[in-house]
C-alpha cells in the first residue's frame, strides 16, 4: 500500500490544525478522504498517548476548568429515541483544564455534562499534579462533588458564577448569533483560601475559543460538525498536541510545554508525524 511521505503528512496536519475541514483539506492537498481520515486517526491516537504519558507530576499552581459544547452526528433534538443517551449522538462536551501561568492544557475529557464526566475529568486532572493548587470553575454544580472526591479538601477552590442580562437584541437572534451580555458575577469560595485576585476562568474560556477557531468541526452554525465520535476525539488530541508543543504562545513567546518544562524546543508537525511512526 502506498504511504505518504513525512512532509506530505505534515502538510495535511498543518491544514487540519489551522481550522480546515476534512473535505477542504482533501481538495487542497490532493489526498483522498480516506487517507486524511486514516492519518487523523493514527496521529490522534499517538498524540493522546504521548500527552497522557508526559503530562505527569506537573507543578501547576493555578488551574481553570470549563466545558465546551459541540455535537456529533446530529443536533440533540434530532436524536432518535433508540439512541437517546448514547454518547456519540447529539450533544457532546469537552472538559478542559488550563494552567493560568504556563497556559498548558494538561488534560481533557470528552463526554456529557453530568457528574460521571465531571468525576472522570477531575480525577484525571488530580492524578497529574505534584502539589496543591488553586482551582477556579464556573458554577456547574457537579464540579463540587468531583473536586471533593479527588482532592479531599487539599485544594484552594472557588467558583466564578457569571450573571447574564438581556441586551435588547431579539431573543432568537441573541441566542443564535451573540453571547449574552455579562452583567456581573458571584464568587463562591468552596474550599481552602483561594487568592481572590486569581479567581478567574478567562484563560480557559479563551482556550475554548481557540478550539473553535482551530477545529472546523467545532464551528457553530455550519455543516462541518463531527460525524463520528472517534474522529471528534482524534481531532481534539491533535489540536492539543499542536497547542501545547508546536504553537508559540504570543504572550509567553514559547510553547506552553516549554514554559511548563515538559519540552525544550518548539515541535514542528514533521516531528509529530515521526513521533506517530516511532511511538516514542
Amino acid at each position: 500500500m502506498n504511504k505518504l511521505d513525512t512532509k506530505k503528512r505534515a502538510q495535511i496536519l498543518a491544514m487540519l490544525v489551522e481550522g480546515n475541514g476534512i473535505n477542504s483539506t482533501c481538495r487542497m492537498s490532493g489526498a483522498a478522504k480516506n487517507t486524511v481520515l486514516k492519518l487523523l486517526a493514527d496521529v490522534g491516537c499517538a498524540c493522546s498517548a504521548y500527552q497522557d504519558r508526559v503530562m505527569r507530576g506537573l507543578k501547576c499552581r493555578k488551574m481553570q476548568c470549563d466545558e465546551i459544547w459541540s455535537f456529533v452526528g446530529m443536533k440533540e433534538k434530532n436524536v432518535p429515541d433508540e439512541l437517546q443517551g448514547v454518547l456519540g449522538y447529539g450533544d457532546v462536551y469537552t472538559w478542559t483544564a488550563i494552567d493560568a501561568d504556563t497556559k498548558l492544557i494538561p488534560c481533557w475529557h470528552v463526554g456529557t455534562r453530568d457528574a460521571v464526566s465531571a468525576n472522570a475529568f477531575i480525577g484525571d486532572l488530580a492524578s497529574r499534579l505534584a502539589n496543591r493548587i488553586q482551582l477556579t470553575t464556573d458554577g456547574h454544580k457537579v464540579y463540587m462533588q468531583a473536586v471533593e472526591n479527588h482532592f479531599a479538601g487539599d485544594i484552594d477552590y472557588a467558583m466564578l458564577i457569571k450573571l447574564y442580562g438581556n441586551t435588547g437584541i431579539p431573543e432568537d437572534a441573541q441566542r443564535r448569533y451573540s453571547p449574552a451580555e455579562c452583567t456581573g458575577f458571584d464568587v463562591k469560595k468552596i474550599n481552602g483560601k483561594p487568592e481572590e485576585a486569581c479567581i478567574s476562568t478567562s484563560y480557559v474560556e479563551r482556550a475554548n475559543l481557540t478550539m473553535r477557531m482551530g477545529m472546523r468541526r467545532f464551528t457553530r452554525l455550519t455543516n462541518a460538525f463531527s460525524k463520528k465520535l472517534e474522529n471528534h476525539m482524534h481531532a481534539i488530541s491533535l489540536h492539543f498536541m499542536y497547542y501545547n508543543f508546536c504553537r508559540i504562545h504570543k504572550t509567553l513567546r514559547v510553547t506552553p510545554a516549554m514554559e511548563a518544562g515538559i519540552s525544550d524546543h518548539v515541535w514542528d508537525l514533521e516531528e509529530v508525524v515521526m513521533m506517530m511512526d516511532t511511538n516514542v
